[in-house]
């Protein structure tokens, strides 16, 4: 479990996958740094790792043929900080919009796969499960 204090999820999204921050300065027309300890942007919590991470980063690489293995390694290293966070709002924001999008996007679960950690492959493998959903070497039964 996490010992980062909520608030300070999104300054270490901005310090982990740096990419991010355009999307954060778009989002909040104002520097990304500031845009990440805005109390407005950790309120909106879902809707900022959907609208500046996982669409336009984690997805993208996924996606792509040869995909970036440092860029992914360090989105990752991300979700693992903070998937099993005390707080429940951290939390489902993960679930949410980064784990449960593996499926609506095409099923990228078996690209994020190799990518992942432990306890990213271990929430997944309890959501794939309680969706019914079975891939062969990541859930098989």
């Amino acid at each position: 479990m996490s010992d980062l204090p909520a608030e300070e999820v999104l300054p270490l999204l901005l310090h982990s996958v740096p990419e991010s921050a355009a999307f954060f300065a778009e989002k909040y027309q104002m520097p990304a740094d500031s845009a990440a300890v805005a109390r407005d942007a950790f309120l909106d919590l879902y809707e900022v790792l959907a609208a500046c991470f996982t669409a336009p980063v984690l997805m993208p690489q996924l996606e792509r043929p040869i995909p970036d293995p440092e860029l992914l390694g360090r989105c990752w290293d991300f979700v693992e900080r903070i998937v099993d966070h005390p707080s429940q709002h951290v939390r489902g924001a993960v679930y949410f919009e980064v784990l449960e999008q593996l499926l609506h996007e095409g099923c990228l679960v078996e690209a994020a796969w190799p990518h992942m950690k432990d306890r990213a492959q271990a929430r997944t493998v309890k959501m794939l499960d309680s969706y019914g959903v079975v891939l062969p070497g990541i859930n098989r039964r």
